[in-house]
């Protein structure tokens, strides 16, 4: 495990691996990173969400096959990660449901957001690297895992030791460009 002096460091340190080497996980890092999903807040307690963890090799393989297609060359990187999650939306209990129609607020999908980000700012902990992943072939990848029709393919995080140690210089808006106090 690695050891940050401060919160922020910790996520100065998070970016999207795209290079992994082939080390295997051990299964207690990614048991760690679930439980800091697992333990992430969400709307009314909903709770909404199901976490697939992909690490056989054959399985995985044809789960990375579904990450890209030959339109964008996006995701060409995903058969090096040992592991793959999936996070399924799972249905949101009455009062998040209820919130949701009357705010007009997909409160599921941000509570899966906010599940996504604790499991990866625990791998940055873990000394392992993430991608977060939204484009993938959803049909494909209910039918690779047996998931219902009825439910939804959110999101998929690879999951892996970084091939370098280099940390990308971050390229974000200004603090003065996007935060504001009392007004737009």
């Amino acid at each position: 495990m690695k050891n940050y002096s401060s919160f922020l460091d910790m996520v100065k340190a998070r970016q999207s691996t795209r290079a992994y080497d082939n080390r295997n996980i051990d299964a207690n890092k990614i048991e760690r990173c679930l439980e800091a999903a697992r333990l992430s807040p969400s709307a009314c307690n909903a709770q909404p969400w199901k976490f697939i963890v992909v690490n056989d090799p054959v399985i995985k393989n044809a789960l990375a096959d579904a990450t890209h297609d030959r339109i964008l060359p996006l995701n060409h990187f995903t058969k090096q990660a040992p592991v793959h999650v999936v996070i399924v939306r799972e249905k949101a209990n009455l009062t998040s449901a209820i919130g949701q129609v009357v705010k007009d607020k997909e409160y599921p999908e941000m509570d899966i957001g906010i599940a996504a980000i604790h499991f990866c700012l625990q791998a940055v902990e873990e000394g392992l690297g993430t991608c977060i992943l939204g484009w993938f072939n959803e049909k494909r990848v209910r039918k690779l895992l047996f998931i219902p029709r009825n439910k939804r393919v959110e999101l998929i995080i690879t999951v892996g030791y970084p091939a370098s140690e280099e940390i990308r210089p971050k390229k974000r808006k200004m603090q003065e460009d996007v935060v504001t106090y009392n007004k737009y």
